[in-house]
């Protein structure tokens, strides 16, 4: 079954974009209990790339396809998960990237959009959001996706989402769908 990809983020508004965030379709991978099956081969690294025995996957449609049936396991590994297996995955820093962001409004009414290396959209909002991890190389943004699973904000979004830092009760931060979120030092 082909997998369209979404039409250019900047044609899309903020309502049809929480529309098709909204409509996306999931396996219920949260209810999947199958016994361990062992490695799956496959690595997600920090550009967002995945790796199947070494060798970049360059279909985006069988990433696409294997993105939704991931799943963050409570000890922090993350696995491939099917109705009857369950394959360890090895995720360098997290297993998306959000490389692409949408903004409308400003201050409290602020809404962040944001497109996935797998076309996913996500809006930023109290189920999905952003934090800030102090690195030695400066601030590392990422977005909460679903269940346990962020995006790796890319830094040409990054430089995006400074711009748009305000101070709430003296902390600096970003808003979003009605939600604060703090980004500490991004200097």
């Amino acid at each position: 079954m082909p997998m369209n990809t979404l039409p250019d983020l900047a044609d899309l508004s903020l309502a049809d974009i929480a529309r098709l965030a909204a409509e996306k379709k999931l396996p219920p991978v949260a209810d999947w209990n199958p016994a361990h099956c062992g490695d799956s081969d496959m690595r997600i690294a920090p550009d967002g790339s995945w790796f199947h025995q070494g060798a970049v996957i360059t279909r985006p449609a069988m990433v696409r396809l294997f993105s939704t049936i991931l799943r963050r396991e409570k000890d922090g590994g993350y696995v491939l998960v099917t109705p009857v297996e369950k394959l360890d995955i090895i995720v360098d820093d997290a297993p998306f990237v959000a490389v692409e962001m949408k903004v409308g409004g400003e201050g409290i009414a602020s809404r962040l959009a944001f497109r996935l290396n797998t076309d996913e959209l996500v809006l930023a909002d109290a189920e999905h959001p952003i934090r800030f991890e102090p690195r030695d190389d400066g601030p590392h943004p990422y977005l909460r996706v679903r269940d346990g699973l962020d995006a790796l904000i890319v830094r040409s979004v990054y430089y995006d989402l400074a711009e748009r830092v305000t101070e709430q009760a003296g902390v600096p931060g970003i808003w979003s769908c009605g939600a604060f979120f703090p980004v500490g030092n991004v200097a």
